[in-house]
């Protein structure tokens, strides 16, 4: 069925003189107007399981056996893009190049600093060596699973058990959410990597989960829960986003589905910009067919594919529970990802429906500033919607795009910073799929259908 929609008509053109955005009645959002023009209920196929079910087999978060199995034999055939992808890995210098031997060493804080040098926190800011580490155990973890050289998995697991031995808490300002998100997802994937080696000791292990739960849920939970008191939508997506993946992480890694049934309840009706009704505000027809504007596309573009790479993050952690956020309204987040790279990968101009927000207040254009960003985010999302959901490729051109632009994705260095440790990359060793046969696309899995 074509999901069409109806142009979005700016109420209280009279409030843009306003520099308070609270006077401003935010738009409601019709992004979903079935063909019959009735409301209707957002199309998914996901439907929350009981708490005491388990995870599917470990590991089973942004990597599933499967994904692992697979990139193994490429890089071992030595074929390419896995094996570029996986030499990409190797050109970080968190290896040695001469002996190929870990060349990182744990460096763990008593406490995670983001919003530093505040009333909040006297201390200054400190979350870029959590990022480096949390980066550093997660390729140590892909490259054991790619060569079976343990010294790669114990350089991981000491990274894993000394934070988890020394690090008692996050800090700061209202940024410390972002932490408690980011590297919460990161961390967490790392150790769900490492979960199957028997060099990890069990208690080491049960002491890494409940480090894990205690203090990274604990900060996420409760950014979803309050928004540090703020009004709800003055939060961006991304805020949300990053603290929903990493409790989906957490909940599989320490096998608490009541922490995983949460995030999957918020992506589909909390009331925060991380709900996907929220997250993206509007879906195209007409000429502009095959694209979906998200809530940060009238804000900045840097910001606007961060959202995109963790809805790529989170639509594939979701997937290896069997849960298809890829496909949630008619694979609206592929919609997404073809409107933020139309917009920055092929420079194309892209449409744009006035978005008015109670807080931020009104964007009337998309937004040019940092115009051309460019993540390692691409991979994931093509790999799905061209190999698995099997959709034509006029509704991937864009994604597709990026996915040249970054092949191979980066895998982060020491010394980098900021944004650049937002995404994990690597994700043309783990997710690059090799086409099999031409074929048309199987019926219902078309991006939109004609």
């Amino acid at each position: 069925m074509i999901m069409k929609t109806k142009n979005m008509l700016l109420l209280g053109l009279l409030f843009l003189a306003s520099s308070c955005g609270d006077d401003i009645d935010p738009i409601e959002r019709d992004w979903q107007t079935p063909s019959d023009g009735n409301e209707e209920e957002v199309q998914h196929s996901i439907e929350l399981k009981d708490n005491n079910v388990p995870f599917k087999d470990h590991p089973s978060a942004l990597h599933s056996k499967s994904d692992i199995e697979y990139a193994k034999e490429k890089v071992r055939a030595g074929e390419s893009p896995w094996i570029d992808g996986y030499n990409q890995i190797l050109k970080s210098n968190h290896f040695n190049q001469d002996t190929k031997l870990p060349a990182l060493q744990p460096n763990p804080t008593e406490k995670i600093v983001r919003g530093g040098k505040t009333v909040w926190e006297p201390d200054p800011d400190n979350y870029n060596n959590a990022a480096n580490q949390a980066h550093a155990a997660y390729q140590y973890a892909l490259i054991w699973k790619m060569t079976d050289n343990t010294e790669y998995a114990q350089a991981a697991i000491n990274i894993l058990n000394a934070w988890a031995e020394t690090c008692k808490s996050l800090n700061g300002d209202s940024n410390v959410s972002l932490a408690a998100g980011l590297y919460g997802y990161q961390f967490a994937n790392a150790g769900e990597l490492m979960r199957d080696y028997v060099g990890w000791e069990a208690d080491d292990f049960a002491a890494y989960q409940k480090w894990m739960v205690d203090v990274f849920y604990k900060v996420n939970n409760d950014f979803l829960t309050r928004h540090h008191g703020a009004e709800i939508m003055n939060y961006w997506a991304n805020w949300d986003l990053a603290n929903l993946a990493s409790m989906l992480s957490i909940g599989i890694l320490a096998d608490r589905r009541d922490i995983y049934n949460q995030a999957v309840e918020y992506l589909l009706d909390g009331e925060g910009n991380g709900c996907l009704k929220n997250t993206i505000v509007h879906v195209f027809d007409g000429e502009n067919e095959g694209l979906a504007q998200i809530q940060e596309s009238g804000r900045d573009q840097g910001h606007s594919t961060l959202v995109i790479g963790l809805l790529g993050v989170i639509g594939q952690i979701t997937w290896n529970q069997e849960d298809d956020f890829f496909g949630y309204n008619d694979n609206v987040i592929l919609k997404a990802a073809e409107y933020v790279a139309k917009y920055n990968v092929a420079m194309l101009d892209v449409p744009f429906v006035y978005y008015n927000n109670p807080v931020h207040g009104l964007h009337t254009a998309v937004s040019d500033i940092s115009r051309g960003s460019n993540r390692p985010m691409w991979e994931v999302i093509y790999a799905h919607y061209s190999t698995v959901k099997n959709v034509s490729p006029k509704w991937t051109q864009y994604t597709y795009m990026g996915v040249n632009t970054q092949r191979p994705e980066t895998a982060t260095q020491t010394g980098n910073s900021g944004g650049l440790y937002d995404l994990l990359g690597c994700g043309t060793m783990m997710f690059a799929r090799q086409a099999t046969v031409e074929s048309e696309p199987e019926e219902g899995t078309e991006s939109t259908t004609e």
